[in-house]
């Protein structure tokens, strides 16, 4: 029984041995199952990284694209912008040669202005005999003012006086005559002459009153007569003096007429080339403009794309990064599960070999410990790799949609340019249109006013009555026309300038010539010159907007222009119209004076007759002023006189006592406007130096019995 009981309890320990290995195996069995299920699911989160990453690497890549296609979108600006420069090269190549133009002609302007100085200071010399000329009839005047002190006492008439200053009023008059004629012919000289001719005049006022004050002279009548030979001896130096001025002075006046005609004729040309080198320089500047306006959309597209290719590039630094950090990450997992494989084969190696414990609380709690620091690792990862895709995602959105702003300016420029390049090449009204604003802006830049001088789409008919339209009709002071048409040429123009060989720019600017001549023929044919109504020249001016456009077809067919004007048609730019219009607006200017110097002159007229009609009121005044002064002096004497009433009623004051009043001394009035107009003439002269022109019509009207304007 002992032996069976030991047998039995050995036979329990075995089967409890049994039972604990075997559920130690299928401890570890399920041990092994979770692990795996575990593994899986790190198996999946790297999928589903790997996943990420290359979705990441897909949208790189499509970056990459975009930024490819904005990189050549900047080459194509950059083309563009080496045509405007070639351009605006040759825009600066003919404002250097008007500029050198310009300054050949200033020199030969200074040429001539050094001549016109000379003959300036020949006409001072002239000025200075002049002065002598002036010396001498000051000398003359203070003669006559002691003359005139002289006379002031004569009272009585000298006849043989009176034929004497008839004679030297005639010498007067001729010498007055000679002054005027020195003062029409010498225009430039006309103040020096002016005041010989009034120094004149005076003499001749001077003497006019000491004339009319002979005719109460008797007394001196030989200290007189003397005086009067000495001053005819002046006025004959005067004369000569005079008459060798006047020789210089014409011979001056035709060198400076030679000369200003010559500097006129150089000072149009300067203008016309100081107007067609601002021409160009306006269209240099505007052509400036533009390419600074491209240069500066090409600059912020320029740097938005460096900030971008920066910001393209940190993000790829840091998803390199990202990346390297993954790898190692996943490097680290990797060491992880070999270092828990051979943990996990060690541990069942140690739980065979300890048989029959019974652990599997203690392996669990075991393993537990053992896969917590390995579950953290796992969870921190997948929280770091969902951080990067997130960050991730941010960056290509934000990258994106700069991008695509970079994407939707550039494709505004390309639609602006696309319309720019149809309305100039592809629409012909729109290029119409354009060339038409361009010749309006000539014209009014030309000092020309529409409807005034001149007309937009006038419509005529020509001899089988159809209907015919004008692009724009020049008025003319004298009624006649001047027809302009505008015609843009650009498409092959265009390509020649596009063109990379010299035989494609051969070949496009043979089409260029060839649309040319294809417009002068289609102006040629409607003949507007014969219209009905039209007063116009033989030839129609065709304006050509584009100026580099027009001076390469020039160079290349030099026929072209004659070709033209064998048509009747007449090749213009910018250049050859602004002189053509700038000397419209002259002649229209030129009419403008002349009827204004008409409706002056009529002015004149009628203020001359007025001025008549008030001059014959006033003599018939004077006339009555006599009448009515001499009755009051008649009735002045009455009462006042030796035999007056006066006498006869001074002793009532002394036999009446009632008496108040005493009687007011009465005078006869003073009415001798002879001597009075002669007195006024005299302070007239004295107090103007320079008298006016028409002091002698004035002196003249007194002598004949009208009143002065001062009087």
């Amino acid at each position: 029984m002992i032996m069976q009981a030991s047998q039995w309890t050995t036979e329990i320990i075995v089967i409890c041995g049994v039972l604990a290995i075997a559920a130690a195996v299928i401890g570890y069995v399920l041990a092994a199952l979770r692990q795996g299920r575990q593994i899986g699911q790190l198996s999946m989160q790297l999928e589903q990284a790997e996943q990420a990453r290359a979705s990441t690497e897909t949208q790189q890549q499509s970056l990459q694209i975009q930024l490819k296609a904005v990189e050549a979108r900047s080459h194509e600006l950059q083309i563009e912008e080496g045509k405007l420069k070639a351009q605006l090269q040759a825009s600066a190549d003919t404002a250097a040669r008007l500029s050198t133009e310009l300054y050949e002609r200033k020199a030969a302007g200074s040429d001539l202005q050094v001549k016109l100085d000379e003959a300036n200071r020949q006409h001072h010399e002239s000025a200075r005999r002049l002065e002598a000329v002036q010396a001498g009839a000051r000398g003359l005047q203070e003669q006559v003012t002691e003359l005139r002190g002289r006379l002031d006492t004569s009272t009585t008439t000298n006849a043989a006086l009176q034929e004497e200053r008839d004679r030297l009023k005639d010498a007067l008059a001729s010498e007055e005559t000679r002054a005027k004629v020195a003062e029409t012919a010498e225009r430039e000289a006309r103040e020096q002459l002016n005041e010989i001719k009034q120094k004149l005049v005076e003499h001749a006022q001077a003497f006019d009153a000491l004339q009319a004050r002979y005719q109460s002279t008797s007394n001196e009548h030989a200290e007189l007569g003397t005086a009067l030979d000495k001053s005819e001896k002046q006025v004959a130096e005067l004369r000569e003096r005079l008459a060798q001025a006047q020789a210089t002075n014409e011979q001056l006046h035709t060198d400076r007429d030679r000369l200003k005609d010559g500097l006129a004729d150089e000072g149009k040309r300067a203008k016309a080339l100081e107007t067609a080198e601002r021409d160009v320089r306006n269209q240099l500047l505007e052509t400036k403009e533009a390419l600074s306006q491209q240069v500066r959309s090409f600059n912020e597209l320029q740097e938005r794309l460096n900030v971008l290719s920066s910001e393209h590039t940190e993000l790829k630094t840091t998803l390199q990064k990202r990346e390297e950090h993954f790898q190692e990450q996943m490097a680290q997992l990797a060491d992880t599960r070999k270092s828990l494989t051979q943990e996990f084969e060690n541990l069942a190696n140690k739980i065979f070999e300890e048989k029959g414990k019974t652990f599997t609380q203690a392996s669990q709690t075991s393993i537990d410990g053992m896969l917590k620091p390995f579950r953290e690792q796992i969870e921190g990862f997948q929280k770091r790799i969902n951080e990067v895709h997130d960050a991730s995602l941010q960056g290509n959105t934000s990258l994106n949609a700069e991008i695509r702003k970079v994407l939707e300016i550039g494709l505004q420029m390309s639609k602006e340019a696309n319309n720019l390049t149809s309305a100039l090449k592809g629409d012909s009204q729109q290029r119409g249109a354009w060339g038409e604003a361009q010749l309006r802006r000539t014209l009014e830049m030309s000092g020309l006013i529409e409807e005034a001088h001149y007309e937009v789409q006038s419509a005529f008919k020509d001899a089988e009555g159809r209907s015919r339209q004008t692009d724009y009709l020049i008025k003319l002071p004298d009624g006649k026309h001047i027809i302009i048409d505008s015609k843009v040429s650009l498409v092959a123009y265009d390509r020649a300038v596009a063109a990379e060989s010299t035989e494609e720019c051969q070949l496009a600017m043979a089409e260029h010539v060839k649309a040319v001549r294809k417009h002068i023929d289609d102006l040629a044919s409607k003949d507007y010159t014969n219209l009905v109504g039209m007063r116009s020249p033989s030839f129609v001016l065709m304006f050509m907007p584009i100026e580099p456009a027009y001076i390469e077809a020039m160079k290349h067919n030099k026929d072209l222009f004659e070709y033209g004007y064998k048509k009747g048609i007449v090749l213009v730019s910018h250049t050859t119209l602004i002189p053509i219009l700038r000397t419209v607006s002259n002649l229209w200017m030129i009419e403008r004076s002349n009827a204004e110097a008409r409706e002056i002159s009529e002015k004149a007229g009628e203020i001359y007759n007025q001025v008549c009609t008030v001059a014959e009121r006033l003599g018939k005044l004077g006339g009555t002023l006599n009448t009515v002064s001499n009755h009051y002096n008649d009735t002045v004497k009455a009462l006042a006189g030796k035999q007056g009433l006066y006498g006869k009623v001074e002793r009532f004051n002394k036999l009446s006592a009632k008496v108040s009043k005493t009687l007011p001394a009465l005078e006869p009035a003073h009415m001798d406007f002879e001597n009075e107009r002669l007195v006024l003439i005299v302070e007239a002269l004295d107090e103007a130096p320079e008298p006016a022109d028409d002091l002698p019509q004035l002196i003249q009207n007194s002598h004949e019995g009208e009143l002065l304007p001062q009087a």
